[in-house]
């Protein structure tokens, strides 16, 4: 077994992973080392050959390459270790960590560590579809990968269903290529993807949108032949009388994202139901203290640029966790829950464990005109701002005071979004 110890350790290597480890080092952590199964730094970035990432962080549009490049250059700069092609197996309360590659079994003892492992594509058995089970059936990452980094076409009649970023990113990707669209087939009432990609991948290049329809039927015996879609009622039910059979050889799956957390789970780590990535408090520090999250395991982001800067507050107090230098320690209380109210699906963190600022995220659970955001304690509004629109595909970022006396007395801060 091969040993070795860090001040911080972060699993996963992905656009999360290398901000959190530039930060862990830039904030004191002398031994910081990343982990990664994969074969190469960066995640998922090396395949999104599209422009638009870095614009909110530093300004300049980049392709996902260049982003990654960019933090993989950094962190290489600032002596950060990195161990690829290896698979964390396990870790336990004082922070020894088992995981395995060529060279052998190592062992890793740590003084923090950052989970950033990423999330995870919905598939089709997310979505029970039934019908018989032929080729030419992606998830929309794996269209991505099969175009981006290996050219290969993955169909030439093309149906999306759900109508994520990546499904919709893909679709005109997909056009550039010469292949067919046939449409965009989106459950819900409204598109789940950025309005801007709306635009720029469907509106732009004529590609149909049928909302509040879902796919209904697989047919064919080799290669896929032809789906069904139906329109659907408000219960999701779908409407007979309703069917349309689109003939295609594809069917690419964009139906969501899952926060990639067994590690967390293993060890006892507790998981928002909402969110499906942990429990934190707003240093995004897990309920086993000295573990931190960050990125797509924690909750799933709209762009890079806001993962990152998460990402790095997470490296940040990982950091000074390692070398005993708790922030605010002398402020420090049992904690106040947070939690979603009228009109929210989900806010993060889950609690607060100190007073002062304190950076909330969330997201709306249907989309509505002008609102009214409300972060409450008790019958006290610790903030207050009128929202001229909400979707939940826009995840909101509110930066509220938390003042010393409300540990004393509230248990809970409610989040709410309402109309007036």
């Amino acid at each position: 077994m091969i040993e070795t110890t860090a001040d911080v350790v972060v699993i996963g290597g992905g656009p999360a992973g290398l901000a959190a480890a530039i930060s862990a080092k830039q904030h004191g952590a002398d031994r910081v080392t990343v982990i990664d199964r994969n074969q190469w730094l960066g995640g998922i970035l090396p395949q999104c050959i599209h422009d638009g990432f870095g614009l909110e962080e530093i300004g300049t549009s980049m392709t996902g390459p260049e982003y990654a490049e960019k933090y993989i250059e950094m962190a290489q700069s600032q002596g950060i270790t990195f161990l690829t092609e290896t698979l964390v197996f396990r870790f336990n309360e004082v922070f020894e960590i088992i995981a395995v590659n060529k060279k052998g079994i190592h062992k890793l003892t740590a003084k923090a560590i950052v989970l950033a492992t990423g999330c995870r594509e919905k598939t089709r058995w997310h979505a029970m579809i039934p019908g018989t089970r032929p080729s030419g059936i992606y998830t929309a990452g794996v269209a991505q990968a099969l175009i981006n980094l290996y050219n290969i076409m993955p169909g030439k009649k093309i149906v999306i269903l759900g109508s994520g970023d990546v499904g919709l990113i893909i679709a005109r990707r997909l056009k550039f290529e010469g292949a067919e669209v046939m449409g965009v087939v989106e459950l819900l009432p409204y598109a789940s993807g950025l309005p801007r990609n709306i635009v720029q991948c469907l509106d732009d290049y004529d590609i149909p949108l049928y909302l509040n329809h879902t796919v209904t039927a697989i047919a064919g015996k080799h290669r896929l032949e032809q789906v069904t879609i139906q329109q659907v009622d408000d219960t999701m039910a779908p409407v007979v009388g309703t069917e349309k059979v689109i003939p295609c050889d594809t069917l690419l799956l964009s139906l969501g994202l899952i926060p990639e957390n067994e590690l967390a789970k293993t060890i006892g780590i507790e998981i928002d139901a909402h969110t499906g990535g942990p429990l934190v408090d707003q240093r995004l520090q897990t309920t086993l203290p000295g573990v931190f999250a960050c990125g797509n395991c924690l909750q799933v982001y709209d762009t890079v640029d806001m993962l990152s800067f998460d990402a790095k507050k997470a490296g940040k107090f990982a950091a000074q966790h390692s070398i005993k230098k708790q922030v605010i320690l002398q402020n420090k209380t049992n904690g106040v829950n947070v939690r979603p109210g009228h009109g929210v699906r989900y806010v993060v963190p889950q609690q607060v464990s100190t007073f002062g600022s304190v950076d909330f995220t969330l997201r709306a659970d249907k989309p509505k005109g002008a609102s009214i955001l409300r972060v409450m304690a008790g019958n006290k509004a610790l903030f207050k701002k009128k929202l001229n629109g909400v979707n939940p595909v826009n995840m909101i970022r509110v930066d509220t005071h938390i003042p010393p006396e409300i540990f004393m007395n509230i248990i809970t801060i409610e989040v709410t979004i309402s109309d007036k």
